[in-house]
């Protein structure tokens, strides 16, 4: 495999502490060359909109020129692999999501291992995962879904946005703690799925809730339960799924940044450093919350340990269904 590009974000401080020629390279770091922030999600999402923030903070924060690039196609490999394929300089970012910890485990044509062939600079933000149903089926709760479902599977199905989303995890647990075989069917995206689960031709949904809970203010959707331990403030009336029949049941998204594999460290920190500070920020915090998404401030060790946990439990479950990559 090709050793890649890397990321735009350190240069500073320390690093210019070590005088060798490849030092003060990396010391010009953001300079002279745009920074490319792939995002391997259409525009519109939540991924690509983490993307520009990072894009912007590169500029404003570094003096950098930052471009973010949609790459899209493949479950979100087609991006990965342009990230792969670059050169750790610097200069080549990616801006993904949790699919980029599970790719390996869910697509026959990823052949990369996230934690060895990826520097992870930052975890970013995180969302809750909501379960919703289709405005036009007449079940009110989690209990009367399954009970509907378990009598007729093949009048339901769920939709699923993306092969490897948290979304797709969460319903093959559903679908195993719960025993109903409802059929599964994948789209190019949240809002392909969410459009037909509108119209009546999808049924259920599991996805983050910044993408659904607005969805349901006019009744073409409803929310049955949210994947967290309590209720969120910015849905009060929404139960947990624990209070909704199904306990300890816990998901969610999550977003971050990434570099190829060989990313001179300091690099990394630094970028880690920018986007810590960018949500911690109040008015980011707000902004964030506003949208159903929670800043996330971790040190990069912090974030390795939480995604080798991640994957992991992905591992475990997708053992347990005797899950074949597609």
């Amino acid at each position: 495999m090709n050793r890649r590009k890397v990321l735009a974000t350190a240069a500073a401080g320390g690093l210019g502490l070590l005088a060798t020629p490849a030092v003060h390279a990396q010391d010009a770091w953001p300079r002279g060359r745009p920074i490319r922030v792939i995002c391997p999600w259409p525009p519109g999402a939540a991924n690509d909109a983490l993307a520009r923030l990072l894009a912007q903070r590169l500029q404003e924060k570094l003096g950098a020129t930052a471009v973010v690039e949609n790459r899209t196609g493949g479950a979100g490999l087609i991006g990965t692999n342009a990230v792969l394929q670059a050169a750790p300089d610097g200069y080549t970012l990616l801006a993904s999501a949790f699919n980029t910890a599970v790719m390996p485990l869910v697509l026959r044509g990823a052949t990369f291992d996230p934690q060895r062939d990826l520097e992870v600079m930052a975890r970013t933000a995180q969302a809750p995962l909501v379960m919703v149903i289709s405005g036009q089926r007449p079940q009110r709760t989690l209990a009367e879904v399954v009970a509907a479902a378990r009598e007729k599977p093949r009048e339901w199905s769920f939709a699923i946005s993306s092969l490897g989303s948290a979304g797709h995890l969460a319903t093959i647990e559903f679908r195993r703690r719960t025993g109903v075989e409802i059929d599964m069917v994948t789209y190019r995206g949240t809002q392909p799925a969410l459009t037909d689960l509108m119209g009546g031709n999808a049924h259920l949904l599991i996805d983050p809730s910044f993408a659904l809970l607005p969805a349901t203010g006019d009744g073409r959707v409803r929310a049955l339960g949210i994947a967290t331990a309590q209720r969120s403030a910015l849905a009060p009336d929404v139960p947990t799924m624990a209070e909704a029949g199904l306990p300890d049941y816990r998901f969610q998204s999550w977003y971050g940044v990434w570099a190829p594999k060989g990313t001179p460290a300091e690099i990394n920190q630094r970028v880690n450093a920018l986007m810590q500070e960018t949500m911690r920020e109040p008015a980011m915090v707000d902004r964030l919350k506003s949208q159903v998404l929670e800043p996330v401030t971790e040190s990069i060790e912090e974030t390795r340990r939480f995604i080798a946990a991640e994957i992991t439990r992905a591992t475990e479950l997708l053992r347990s269904v005797n899950y074949q990559p597609e």
